[in-house]
């Protein structure tokens, strides 16, 4: 019983969230034509409504309940261009159906009124209020249709005095409901907005924190946050991944000589050909300054100078041209494996000193850590 309850729900309304939303809509506006079906029987039984013109209407409504609902539960209405929704002909439908209620209804039918009122109120949650307006105004003329012509040929039962009256009364209704279906309409629009605004600075505010303005890669903190999911997460064959540590060889002259404007499109340029030549499911990360950090995982150190010369033969094959004819960024690089999360310093500190050993060897390479 429990599992049948769970899966009870997505069966009727489906997984789909979007789909979900207009699915169970549907299935409570038939709830609703179910309950007005039961209340119109009952006027048949008390003898206010005949019974033949009170079974079509049922089968008006409650025909186009399901219909509406089967179209929504399998997913047909998504071929449509646009209002996927179906709210235009949903509202549409209950519109005629409670005009053809005031028509056969008789002594009661100034309470179908309200349920009209009801119909528009529920059109400004799918509707725009241009459209929410349209849907008023031909529920009014639809009303007013009926009570003019059943005043005119039924004047025993309709009296013309009583349409005149709820004529006027549906009018200013109708018309109230309009304008603040409208409004909520605008309201609903505005915090629809406002919530897309707010979505796009929370991703903006995350990027800040998590990405380098300059290089669009990867900050130092977001990058260890990954290290420690990547070990964590990983099995226990060895080597877990492989670190580098890279920094641009005589960077500070660049900045000297040509500005730190030049500098900015040295370290931009280096980030766009090294990501290039690293593997999918590799991480490149700003270290600080001119220093950057290579993440392997699944690497062993051999793999991982390997990528380093591919990213130096890159780099000597494009030349700074714009700052200085011949210019060649180089960098010089220490490569660590890492063989769990509490070696993660540790070989982030043998990279840096190997890192350092290529300095000292003359730059332009990369070492491994001993």
């Amino acid at each position: 019983m429990r599992a049948l309850a769970t899966a009870l729900p997505a069966l009727l309304v489906g997984r789909d969230p979007r789909q979900h939303l207009r699915t169970s809509q549907a299935m409570l506006v038939l709830a609703v034509y179910a309950v007005f079906a039961v209340v119109q029987h009952l006027e048949v039984l008390m003898g206010l409504i005949d019974e033949r013109a009170s079974w079509l209407l049922t089968a008006w409504n409650v025909g186009g309940g399901i219909g509406f609902y089967v179209l929504l539960r399998s997913g047909l209405n998504r071929r449509l261009p646009k209002d996927r929704s179906l709210a235009i002909p949903q509202t549409l439908w209950a519109i005629v159906g409670i005009a053809w209620s005031y028509g056969i209804t008789g002594p009661a039918r100034g309470a179908v009124i309200l349920i009209m009122m009801l119909v528009i109120m529920f059109g400004m949650f799918s509707l725009t209020p241009a459209k929410v307006r349209t849907m008023a105004a031909i529920a009014f003329a639809l009303l007013a249709g009926v009570m003019i012509y059943k005043g005119a040929t039924d004047p025993a039962h309709y009296d013309p005095r009583v349409e005149g009256m709820h004529l006027v009364f549906s009018g200013i209704v109708i018309a109230a409901c309009s304008v603040l279906s409208v409004r909520i309409g605008r309201l609903r629009a505005r915090l629809e907005l406002q919530r897309s605004e707010l979505s796009s600075a929370l991703e903006r505010i995350q990027a800040l924190a998590t990405r380098d303005e300059l290089t669009g890669l990867m900050n130092r903190r977001a990058v260890l946050e990954r290290l420690h999911l990547e070990l964590c997460e990983r099995n226990r064959e060895l080597p877990r991944l492989c670190v580098a540590l890279i920094d641009l060889d005589h960077f500070k002259r660049v900045n000297d000589r040509h500005g730190h404007a030049a500098g900015d499109r040295v370290l931009r340029r280096f980030a766009e050909l090294a990501r290039e030549e690293v593997r999918n499911g590799d991480v490149l990360a700003r270290w600080g300054g001119e220093e950057f950090l290579l993440m392997m995982p699944g690497a062993d150190a051999a793999q991982g100078l390997r990528a380093l010369e591919r990213m130096r033969e890159r780099l000597h094959a494009s030349p700074l041209d714009e700052l200085e004819p011949g210019l060649v960024v180089t960098f010089s690089a220490g490569v660590a494996e890492c063989l769990s999360e509490t070696d993660l310093e540790p070989a982030i500190e043998r990279a840096d000193q190997a890192m350092y050993r290529a300095k000292e060897g003359g730059r332009d390479r990369a070492l491994c850590a001993g």
